[in-house]
């Protein structure tokens, strides 16, 4: 059935404002510009302009929209009946096998049904995402005859609100939907409680069976009103007919705790939350989802796929927003908003096809560092700096264990994290793993982290974080480089054996290491005093002195950077080019930097050429300036849409899973690193921009920076620099075509 069109389709707002050397600017303009002056962005027009706009009901989990407040989401969708439905994720629902395809689970399906179904019979339904409130309205008729059903999840509190507005006196219906019922495998089914106070609630309790790490979890929810009736331990329905019905559902996590713990806390927090004045909460609510678009924006108008991208970049933010917060980082093959697919849905065919429920995912539940970290590096410049604590947390925590197994198996000092990794942590034993593997022998992951907290710390100033969480994760995985490998005869270290990311096993002294470590080191050397203490900064330039240079070799005529040092005989094991990890994520190497054309040869010389998913090129060529392929792959990302999901910022899955949140968060990034790159304390704008793209702009910098601007045919018009003293700091690259 062909879908109704959703792009971004009302004009932005236009307008030239004179930019003058008085502004304190360096660089070159993209052009002159001329024409009277107008003010700031329309932000709410423009969000407006996004809101996720459908027609016609939809038929199943395929049709859903994304909601959530960080923790808890939702995927709502319409039935033909008329039914609103809904899947409950949270980021936190372990469930006895966390590393398998059902690690992650969603809590339940609930279903709302108004008597006389007035959805279904009305030609006018409207289902709606509205972005700037954090909400879904489902609706249909005008005016007086106006039937509405709202659903937001409380951005500040643990609940998800379900209001229900008739014109006249209507019973509703509410039901909770299992597909847990019977044991599978390692799985327990979900329990019902009886009739527990007339609300429905329901638990899955991780038992004597499970993983030791989430034994005695139990995640579910509650599900109540006033006004609604028990019919029977799934159902609840109206006393008597109103035209206001508010459901309210609890959704709960406990750890390490008896099922009756669980069910005390989620009375405690029933008893809470009821005492909540609705209307100030909403309010609340509201604001904090304004408070979050003004953090930053990208708004797009031109050919060549502005609008698709503008779409995509702005609904891609918004669903990393929905699952952001919780307790645990984004997953990379879903996030929380894994939906049941039939078999011909399951298009990949080195996968079984067969129909699966809204807990499977491929890939299972375990964290792929490099897949995980492509939706956190765009929270920087769009200032969702709470979004990473999450990410930043869990590889924190995971360092006592490491460091104990790292002391029990090599007898040295130091960790690091493996690239695939339940959220406890865990090591193997490599010197009883001689033939080598994708994941073996790969140490980047915390250097990458490193290089993000130093950024995070930048950016936000935070000491606290840089303190407790940045130095010792830094500590840890530069102790082992330090520990672990031998010197050559130079006094180098030799890092060997060492695999360049999964592509290349076990080979010397690979790129990306070597990369991390160079740019790593000295950032850490020069933290300030009361941050690092000064026999940390004193061991970090010992070993930095200690590093050998990145391997160089020819191509074609051109010197390129090498994948790793040596001959180039390692047999490729994965589509990778690891040299280029000195462009991105460690950038040794791109604008205002030495050797720029070295780093192009390298690119253009690269071995492996894609986007989409999980591939880095976008990004990479945005960082060396290649605007026209950097444009390219950006809206070839903001278009692969999951041909059986409607939602547009859903992605389709490539080598993760439905929807890709690589996708999504490396278009992002892309996008930024178009308009705006931070060379040390200088800010390059439009290093990578595209003459026949208007764009209006607000983006974060480090030493807590903001830039909002407004590009009109080429010419930067607009520019507001806060704190102003950084305008000095701003250099505006020509635009290209």
């Amino acid at each position: 059935m062909p879908l109704p069109p959703v792009l971004c389709r009302r004009p932005l707002p236009t307008g030239l404002l004179i930019l003058s050397a008085a502004l304190g600017l360096t660089g070159t303009l993209c052009g002159v510009p001329s024409g009277p002056g107008d003010g700031p962005i329309d932000l709410a027009r423009s969000l407006e302009a996004c809101n996720v706009v459908w027609r016609e009901l939809g038929r199943t989990a395929s049709d859903s929209m994304p909601l959530g407040n960080g923790d808890i989401s939702l995927n709502v969708w319409t039935e033909q009946n008329g039914d609103a439905v809904f899947y409950i994720g949270k980021t936190d629902a372990w469930t006895e096998d966390p590393e398998g395809s059902a690690g992650l689970a969603k809590l339940g399906r609930i279903r709302v049904s108004i008597k006389g179904h007035p959805l279904q019979k009305s030609p006018a339904f409207v289902q709606e995402l509205k972005l700037l409130e954090g909400e879904i309205e489902l609706r249909a008729g005008d005016g007086q005859d106006r039937t509405l059903i709202r659903l937001w999840v409380d951005a500040d509190h643990p609940v998800v609100r379900v209001e229900v507005e008739t014109p006249r006196p209507e019973s509703i219906r509410v039901s909770l939907e299992p597909w847990r019922t019977v044991p599978a495998g390692r799985l327990s089914a979900d329990t019902i409680l009886n009739n527990p106070g007339g609300r429905i609630v329901w638990y899955h309790h991780n038992g004597a069976g499970a993983d030791p790490h989430v034994m005695g979890w139990t995640f579910g929810g509650a599900v109540g009103g006033a006004g609604l009736r028990v019919v029977d331990p799934k159902t609840l329905e109206s006393s008597a007919p109103s035209t206001f019905h508010l459901i309210s559902i609890y959704p709960l996590t406990t750890r390490v705790a008896p099922v009756e713990a669980w069910a005390a806390e989620i009375g405690h927090r029933i008893d809470e939350i009821g005492k909540l004045d609705l209307e100030a909460t909403r309010r609340e609510h509201q604001k904090w989802w304004d408070a979050f678009w003004h953090r930053s924006w990208i708004f797009l108008e031109g050919p060549a796929g502005a609008g698709e991208t503008t779409e995509g970049y702005i609904l891609q933010r918004f669903v990393t927003a929905c699952a952001g917060r919780g307790a645990f980082p984004i997953k990379f093959n879903g996030s929380t908003f894994v939906v049941d697919r039939k078999a011909e849905e399951m298009p990949t065919p080195d996968h079984a096809t067969k129909a699966v429920t809204a807990d499977f995912r491929w890939w299972g539940g375990r964290y792929w560092f490099q897949n995980t970290r492509a939706m956190y590096w765009p929270r920087l410049m769009a200032g969702d700096f709470d979004e990473m604590l999450p990410l930043f947390r869990m590889y924190r925590e995971m360092l006592p264990t490491n460091a104990a197994l790292v002391q029990q198996y090599y007898h040295h000092e130091g960790a690091y994290c493996a690239e695939v990794s339940p959220f406890w942590g865990g090591l193997k034993d490599l010197s009883k793993h001689g033939q080598g593997y994708y994941v073996d022998h790969y140490y980047t992951d915390l250097l990458e982290l490193s290089m993000m907290g130093l950024d995070y710390y930048e950016y936000t100033g935070d000491e606290q974080f840089a303190r407790d969480t940045l130095v010792p994760i830094a500590n840890a995985i530069v102790t082992f480089f330090d520990r672990h490998f031998p010197r050559d005869s130079e006094g180098r270290l030799l890092l060997d054996p060492d695999n360049a990311l999964e592509t290349y096993w076990k080979v010397r002294n690979p790129a990306p290491d070597l990369a991390g470590l160079h740019a790593v080191l000295p950032r850490l050397a020069a933290l300030p005093q009361g941050i690092a203490t000064a026999p940390d900064r004193a061991e970090w330039q010992r070993v930095q002195a200690e590093v050998p240079d990145l391997p160089l070799g020819a191509s074609h005529g051109r010197r390129v950077l090498l994948p790793y040092q040596g001959d180039q005989t390692a047999v490729a094991r994965n589509l990778e080019n690891p040299e280029l990890y000195a462009v991105y994520p460690f950038r040794l190497y791109g604008l205002g930097k030495p050797d720029l054309g070295l780093a192009r040869d390298t690119f253009a010389l690269r071995t492996t050429r894609s986007t989409g998913c999980w591939f880095q090129d976008p990004i990479q060529a945005a960082m060396l300036g290649l605007t026209g392929l950097a444009q390219k792959d950006v809206v070839l990302n903001f278009t692969r849409k999951d041909p059986h999901l409607k939602f547009p910022a859903f992605w389709e899955g490539g080598w993760d899973y439905m929807p890709d949140e690589d996708n999504g968060g490396n278009a992002e990034n892309a996008l930024q690193q178009m308009l705006l790159q931070a060379n040390g304390r200088e800010l390059i704008l439009l290093p990578a921009w595209p003459r026949g793209w208007n764009a209006d702009f607000k983006l974060n910098a480090p030493f807590r920076t903001t830039l909002e601007g407004r590009v009109r045919s080429g010419k930067l018009v607009r520019l507001l620099v806060t704190p102003s003293e950084r305008q000095r700091d701003v250099r505006i690259m020509p635009c290209s075509d």
